[in-house]
């Protein structure tokens, strides 16, 4: 019997060589007929740490790696584009303050 491959997204990986993987559905209620978000957690082996959060990732069932894992990862389908704003603004603090810094010494200086 073939393994299942499935594709989900990356939603945690501060575990070393684990990754949570969400496979994100719509369901119709049986009794009022409204659609339902609903999601199946993975819990994925990356033995090299290749994917970060929001990368969508392919991956296989394999024989049991510890209490919850039961997937390896397959490949990465697409990486995340999504940009880490808390390090961007820091990175703008420190960059204006090395600016602000050199301004005021040439200031000092004429």
């Amino acid at each position: 019997m073939p393994k299942k491959v499935l594709v989900g997204v990356v939603m945690n990986d501060k575990a070393s060589k684990t990754r949570r993987v969400e496979i994100a559905r719509l369901e119709r209620h049986p009794k009022y007929k409204k659609i339902i978000r609903k999601k199946t957690v993975c819990h994925v082996h990356d033995e090299n740490n290749e994917s970060a959060v929001g990368d969508v990732v392919e991956f296989e069932e394999s024989s049991p790696l510890s209490h919850l894992k039961r997937w390896k990862l397959v490949r990465i389908v697409e990486k995340s584009r999504a940009v880490d704003l808390a390090a961007l603004r820091a990175a703008r603090r420190q960059g204006g303050t090395e600016q602000q810094d050199t301004l005021a010494k040439l200031s000092d200086g004429e």
